[in-house]
């Protein structure tokens, strides 16, 4: 279907944001017909969220932007469970006090993208904990739990995934599509939600959800799911050389998430924009013909845009201005991430490759050896001809600091403290 008569459906399908949609025709007729409510879930097993679930969130901003009512569904209860979805060993069980602790600071994750608030369009963010601590095991079995085959639960991915590596999937862990099932039927009765959205590899979960509804309240509720993304060379959307793509500033600078997108492989430009900016398809499709060293203009306004998103307008504009000063004029921006050592330890003196993990630059101690050594490492703008080079308190500059880059693009500022 290609012809959709509410704003929600055209936007996102024009967009490439769909990958699965359960009667596409119903739902937008639907939405078309008034405001409506979704959700899409995200467990609490961080305290931030990244850009592998940026997607999912640009989902929910243009669902509230097309006048529908957005629900954030954080998993405190399902996050004890742990979801086995991609996974080839069980999640590290966390406590009840820092599953708490990162569902408030996940919160900032979505600062920027939705208006929370109690009208009749704001955004909710629910907690699954709320019906799921308070489920009794025998009722649940009667109430729930008869509504599911375990024929078909085998067939799902999270679970036949797992079990065709011959990897362990613990009881407790089988339960998860249930307790997800649970939370489409408890959102509906609540909220009237209709929809649920997640990526690909939720749909066979939120189809059962659906039923679930369909079979316990009679309800008509709707899947719809995004595509898993990957970049044009194969790697993992929200991973960098040096770790996850963090949302909240305080894993990530807004600085390196402006770097992370303006490195953006050439042939994923114009897809990027339509996914995680608000850009007009046309500016895009004048963006994306760009060819040459002109493309790295588009990558500046992918990131530019994508980090206004994010981190606000302000924060974009500083990390492209530093960005500009930094590699087009050769300067020393003094807004480039900054990392404390102590001076004592610095005074000492530390190995350049203990010094470049330690600040970020790379993932391991490994492989801030392999950086130097390909000499991808410099210091203060000149090349480090070693990995065991000492770094000290006399390689400081002006302000106390001193300069580490990995490559071209990526900078660190090292204070001595």
């Amino acid at each position: 279907m290609t012809d959709f008569r509410s704003d929600f459906m055209r936007i996102v399908h024009e967009r490439g944001m769909v990958h699965q949609c359960s009667d596409a025709a119903r739902l937008d007729e639907l939405l078309a017909g008034g405001r409506r409510t979704a959700y899409i879930g995200f467990d609490c097993t961080a305290d931030s969220l990244h850009v592998g679930h940026l997607l999912q969130i640009m989902l929910l901003r243009w669902w509230q932007k097309t006048g529908h009512k957005p629900i954030a569904l954080m998993g405190g209860g399902t996050t004890k469970v742990g979801d086995p979805s991609g996974r080839d060993e069980s999640r590290q069980l966390l406590t009840a006090e820092q599953i708490d602790a990162n569902m408030a600071s996940i919160r900032k994750s979505f600062a920027n993208y939705l208006t929370f608030g109690d009208g009749a369009g704001d955004a909710l963010m629910a907690n699954n904990a709320e019906w799921l601590d308070t489920l009794l095991y025998i009722p649940l079995l009667r109430d729930v739990g008869r509504h599911f085959s375990v024929n078909r639960m085998l067939t799902m991915d999270s679970v036949r995934l797992r079990l065709e590596r011959d990897q362990p999937l613990s009881f407790l862990e089988f339960n998860y599509m249930i307790l997800q099932s649970y939370d489409f039927v408890e959102l509906s009765k609540r909220y009237d939600c209709i929809l649920q959205m997640g990526g690909s590899d939720q749909w066979g979960n939120i189809v059962m959800g659906a039923d679930l509804g369909r079979r316990m309240q009679g309800a008509e509720l709707f899947a719809l799911t995004s595509p898993l993304l990957a970049t044009s060379s194969g790697a993992k959307m929200g991973k960098s050389a040096a770790g996850a793509v963090w949302l909240n500033p305080e894993r990530l600078s807004p600085y390196d998430f402006w770097q992370y997108w303006r490195n953006t492989e050439d042939a994923d430009v114009g897809r990027f924009l339509r996914l995680f900016t608000e850009l007009p398809l046309e500016e895009i499709a004048r963006l994306e013909k760009l060819e040459g060293q002109e493309i790295n203009d588009a990558k500046k306004v992918l990131a530019t845009e994508v980090t206004a998103l994010a981190h606000g307008q302000a924060a974009a504009e500083e990390a492209a201005e530093t960005a500009r000063r930094t590699f087009e004029e050769g300067g020393r921006a003094d807004t480039l991430p900054t990392v404390d050592v102590d001076r004592t330890r610095l005074s000492a003196g530390i190995a350049a490759f203990e010094l470049f993990h330690d600040a970020g630059l790379a993932p391991s101690r490994t492989e801030a050896r392999k950086l130097i050594k390909g000499g991808g490492g410099r210091l203060n703008d000149r090349p480090i001809a070693s990995d065991t080079e000492i770094i000290d308190d006399g390689d400081l500059e002006a302000g106390g600091t001193l300069k580490l880059s990995a490559g071209r693009k990526r900078h660190v500022l090292v204070r001595a403290v």
